[in-house]
């Protein structure tokens, strides 16, 4: 029999980081004001840290017997994390927001820490799969760089295959990795036309090799040589006998030269006689499935079964596919068979109620969320996105985001939809103080989309609001300022960008608000900071109002 004490052997180590008599490392992190430096032990960082061994047997000692290690890319705050994980073994992330859990991700298996890594990409794909999503681009192209990351790698290939365009279609798509290129191609389930991913493949080469002619009739063999070599790990995965004969000679011959002959003899005998055997190698044809995001759990116990109720009867598929392209900041609309985004509801006024204080429970942790609500007596559809988590355990603080923004969408008689992205970072989200979160819900800039009821409950407060834009780029609302009166309003509140709307009244989002002069207005006796402010009552059954506020 054995005793083991690993509890009191990791609080034992952990003090060791804070002794300051026998450190041999100093470890620089961080850049300019927010530099920090730490003190090590150069036995526990070898043992801990293969990275750290190669490090230290290279670095110059001082007259002193301190070795020092310099990682500006490393913000103080990551690696802080990282050194009690060396010392002690406990990660704690609990407070820590998706983005820093990410970074920490990359940063670890940088300092090559692989149980460390390996566990927080696990950790991101089976609890923060909607942040994943909305932060495709980014996040997508960095992981590419090594051989690490595979979960990750195929999380994303498993929505590309079926949602191509986000991929091909982006702006940026010649900048993309080759690595990542060849990633995708590998997939039998890739949900692209032979001949397409043709075309995009020679796309991608030709970027790679910016000297080359624009005209194709131009070309010299060395041209034709350059595109062969940069697109040598490219060209076998292409299911050439799956191209239609017409194809070939339309848009493969003009690029025949950077195929092998024995190929492009076998694909013009294929073409011609289909049953006939041929030496090249014959790849399957991809199977073309319908399109269907991987499920996605909601990390939120107490949310709802949503499983048979429709994603909502606010919005409609036009509409997701308007916002899911403003989410990903495209300068055209997605395709309804492209929409990249399952949208999953959250929360939803008519059934979860209309208490503020449900918002921050239901939607309590869970990142790039939308909320819809339609002004009821007419076409209105407004709402905004928020790209952050929430967190229903903050003192009243501000949040700053560059990515959230509000809007109105275009509907029955409302003929173009009004999009205002966040124009200063400051002023995007304001995320209530526990006490406050009994009047208020989701809060954009200043009042420019604000939710909030003194009595709890948004169908009787008469205190929601779209106003005048300070922190975003345009108001959400044309109608007048005058007194008048509104039938209805539902709202929802959808999550993880999953969101969307069902019939009811909840739409939870909150906006952050730098510091500014207020006044209290007499009207509505709320702080007001800019002229001619909209509040408008949200209701699920009548008696609703718009207020006209001026200072």
């Amino acid at each position: 029999m054995s005793f083991k004490f690993f509890d009191k052997l990791c609080q034992d180590f952990s003090e060791l980081l804070n002794d300051k008599k026998e450190y041999n490392v100093v470890i620089e992190v961080d850049r300019e004001k927010n530099k920090k430096t730490y003190t090590a032990h150069s036995v526990v960082l070898r043992y801990r840290s293969s990275y750290f061994d190669k490090e230290l047997e290279s670095a110059i000692t001082n007259e002193n017997h301190i070795k020092t290690i310099i990682k500006p890319n490393i913000s103080a705050q990551i690696f802080e994390i990282i050194l009690k994980y060396v010392y002690g073994g406990i990660v704690d992330i609990e407070n820590s927001n998706t983005k820093t859990i990410y970074e920490l991700m990359v940063n670890a298996n940088e300092l090559e820490l692989k149980e460390l890594s390996r566990k927080l990409e696990s950790y991101l794909i089976e609890s923060k799969a909607s942040w994943l999503r909305t932060h495709f681009s980014p996040v997508y192209r960095s992981i590419f760089g090594g051989n690490e990351f595979e979960d990750l790698k195929k999380f994303y290939n498993d929505i590309i295959v079926k949602y191509p365009n986000l991929i091909f279609e982006s702006e940026d798509f010649t900048s993309l990795q080759e690595t990542a290129l060849i990633s995708i191609l590998k997939r039998d389930d890739l949900k692209v036309e032979e001949i397409k991913i043709w075309d995009y493949v020679i796309k991608w080469g030709i970027a790679q090799n910016p000297t080359l002619p624009a005209n194709l009739k131009e070309w010299s063999n060395e041209n034709f040589e350059a595109l062969k070599i940069t697109l040598q790990q490219c060209l076998p995965l292409i299911r050439y006998f799956h191209i239609p004969g017409e194809d070939i000679w339309k848009k493969v011959q003009p690029y025949q030269k950077i195929l092998e002959e024995q190929l492009w003899d076998d694909m013009i005998q294929h073409s011609k006689s289909p049953n006939k055997s041929v030496n090249s190698l014959v790849l399957p044809a991809r199977i073309i499935s319908t399109p269907e995001l991987p499920s996605r759990t909601i990390s939120t116990p107490e949310l709802p079964s949503r499983e048979n109720e429709p994603f909502s009867t606010i919005i409609n598929k036009e509409h997701v596919a308007e916002l899911s392209s403003w989410v990903d900041r495209k300068s055209t609309t997605y395709s309804l068979e492209n929409i990249p985004y399952d949208l999953q509801l959250i929360l939803r006024g008519s059934k979860d109620g209309f208490d503020p204080k449900t918002f921050w429970k239901m939607c309590n942790g869970q990142t790039g969320t939308i909320v819809v609500v339609k002004v009821a007596g007419t076409d209105e559809i407004v709402g905004g996105y928020n790209p952050l988590d929430w967190d229903n355990s903050t003192k009243g603080s501000h949040k700053g985001t560059n990515d959230s923004f509000i809007f109105s969408l275009k509907n029955g008689n409302i003929q173009n939809s009004i999009l205002s992205r966040v124009v200063n970072r400051g002023g995007a989200l304001f995320y209530c103080d526990p006490n406050n979160q009994k009047f208020y819900g989701p809060w954009f800039g200043i009042y420019e989309f604000r939710m909030k009821s003194n009595v709890s409950d948004f169908t009787q407060g008469k205190q929601c609001c779209c106003g005048h834009s300070v922190y975003y780029e345009k108001p959400i609302r044309t109608t007048g300022i005058e007194k008048e009166t509104v039938d209805d309003c539902t709202k929802e509140v959808v999550v993880s960008f999953n969101s969307d709307g069902d019939d009811g009244d909840d739409t939870e989002i909150v906006c952050k608000v730098d510091e500014v002069s207020f006044n209290i207005c007499d009207c509505c006796n709320f702080n007001c900071f800019y002229y001619n402010l909209i509040i408008v009552v949200v209701d699920d059954g009548g008696n609703n109002s718009v207020c006209c506020c001026r200072v």
